[in-house]
């Protein structure tokens, strides 16, 4: 990995040697995704409106309606905060008792490289 190749690593932390721990391109991008996903809108001082409001659901009911008004709005964010790095081609949003689990297909721009990352949070109980 080069110097080029390197961002630092989300959640920041350190390595073994006490340095701030730096990640590869492609991890990096999914940390951007995670990021845009899980950050609820306010959150971020200048940038107030980025994010989704993933997080408020667990006051919802999980239905398959919010399901896929979910996958809508994490298509969404992903358009207007990540367009320049990437090209979103699908979100699904699949709800099991209180586990939501949200699967992204991208493609990183620049890259022939589609790939599929998995997000999973419990929602509350």
């Amino acid at each position: 990995m080069s110097v080029l190749d390197t961002q630092l690593d989300y959640p920041f932390g350190f390595d073994a040697r006490g340095r701030s721990r730096l990640t590869g391109r492609q991890d990096h991008v999914r940390d951007l995704i995670e990021q845009v996903i899980f950050t609820a809108p306010g959150e971020r001082l200048n940038r107030p409106e980025f994010g989704t409001p993933v997080k408020m659901l667990v006051f919802e009911g999980l239905t398959d309606t919010l399901a896929a008004t979910t996958e809508q709005m994490v298509h969404g964010a992903l358009l207007r905060w990540l367009d320049p790095v990437i090209s979103v081609d699908a979100v699904s949003v699949v709800i099991e008792d209180s586990k939501l689990t949200l699967t992204v297909v991208y493609t990183i721009r620049g890259d022939d490289d589609r790939r599929t990352d998995v997000f999973e949070r419990e929602m509350g109980g």
